[in-house]
């Protein structure tokens, strides 16, 4: 796979831990995260346009606990079509000083960090999450499965919005029928 052009990645990161926060935004995360049910593959439903994901479909989060308890990031996609070119970047990630378990941060390129909030999470079977950032430029939402049952989420959009999310900045992303 090819990598993702680190300063593009680099750039994104920067952007969202300098942007400055909407006032409106409901930044609270989820109070409590078991890291190794978190890890694993992730799929990429929805997301809010950024510069470093451009065009990129079939995109993916693979997390893998390391043993000092840091987190092996590696996301993943193909550029503008399912069957387009594979490209990669891979990261780390911890919990943030904080030492809330919703709140970790990640990095793409040397020790440049960025907020990784988790906001929403399923609490039976960590088959959804939703992630942001401390500015309403970054949002995700994750599952477990490259569909997500029309109901659930239709509520985590309720939810979103009620953070105070623009849900209609939404990008769809496309997921192969697995």
């Amino acid at each position: 796979m090819k990598k993702i052009h680190l300063f593009s990645v680099l750039t994104g990161l920067l952007l969202g831990a300098t942007s400055c926060a909407s006032s409106k935004l409901d930044k609270s995360t989820v109070p409590n995260v078991d890291l190794t049910r978190y890890m694993g593959k992730w799929y990429e439903i929805g997301r809010f346009d950024v510069a470093f994901e451009k065009g990129l479909v079939g995109t993916t989060a693979n997390y893998t606990l390391n043993s000092d308890g840091t987190v092996k990031v590696l996301n993943a996609g193909y550029k503008e079509s399912l069957t387009g070119e594979a490209t990669s970047a891979e990261g780390k990630a911890r919990v943030r000083k904080s030492g809330k378990p919703g709140e970790l941060e990640v990095a793409f390129f040397l020790n440049f960090y960025a907020d990784y909030n988790i906001l929403e999470l399923d609490s039976v079977d960590y088959s959804y999450a939703v992630v942001g950032s401390s500015s309403d430029k970054y949002l995700w939402i994750l599952s477990r499965t490259p569909k997500m049952d029309t109901d659930v989420l239709n509520g985590l959009l309720q939810k979103i919005a009620a953070l105070g999310y623009n849900t209609s900045k939404i990008l769809w992303v496309d997921q192969p029928n697995e």
